[in-house]
Order: structure tokens, then sequence, then C-alpha cells
């Protein structure tokens, strides 16, 4: 199977709770996070929008950010940032409140495969090797 489409693969996790107001700022913060490591490593890139029909029933919105590989001739998936709302948290009964004598409300939860390192190792042997084979 390879790099690419491996059953198994390590990854870093990026996890966030948020209140329910800005969450949507902090969906945008985290996938601006897994962004700049594919930015550093100088990889070309892009941003996907998921549609509803493309995303689980738990997530409220989804980006997929995608790298260029040369020998597929596309873009591959190689992170995706999502915001649950409060999906998990009232599974998990997670609950915050902004000042001691408020109302305790469910917090958003936001979870993003920071970069599939498989995938990423991959990309960067394929988009920096010379045409005599050297990375």
């Amino acid at each position: 199977r390879g790099l690419i489409r491996q059953h198994q693969f390590n990854k870093v996790e990026l996890v966030k709770f948020a209140d329910p107001e800005h969450s949507y700022e902090e969906l945008e913060s985290l996938t601006n996070d897994a962004a700049k490591v594919l930015e550093l490593l100088g990889l070309p890139y892009r941003v996907s929008l998921l549609s509803t029909g493309d995303v689980g029933f738990s997530s409220a919105k989804t980006y997929d950010l995608e790298v260029w590989m040369p020998s597929y001739n596309r873009y591959v998936e190689i992170s995706s940032c999502s915001n649950f709302e409060d999906y998990q948290a009232r599974r998990a009964d997670i609950k915050f409140k902004n000042n001691p004598g408020d109302k305790a409300r469910y917090v958003h939860t936001l979870n993003g495969s920071g970069v599939a390192i498989g995938r990423a190792l991959a990309a960067v042997m394929e988009n920096y090797q010379t045409a005599d084979g050297d990375i």
C-alpha cells in the first residue's frame, strides 16, 4: 500500500474546546495551524470546504487540506479539520460557565488531523525530488 494508502497511519491530532460564540473562529484558526505546517514544508496544497453530503453526521463544518502528489497527478488529503459544535460535548457531558453564577453550557469541540506523517513524507520526497533522483 505504500505511504499514501495506509490502513493505519501516524498523525498529530489537534483538539480544541471552544465557547459556542467563537467556535467557528477557532475552526479557522485550527485549519490555519494545519496549513502552516504545509507552508513551512514548502508543499503545494489547497483547502476545500466539504459539502454537507461529504461530512459525517456529527460534523457541522469540515475543511480538508490536500497536498499535491506528482506521482498521482492530483491532490491527496493530508489533513481534515472539523467543528462538531456540541455533538461530542453532549455525549461526554462537557460543560463550561463564563462566571460562577451562570448556567452551565456545552462546549463546542473541534478536531483536526494536523498532518498525516506518511503522506507528508511522501509529499516532501515527491515534490523535492530532482531529475537525477536526489531529494
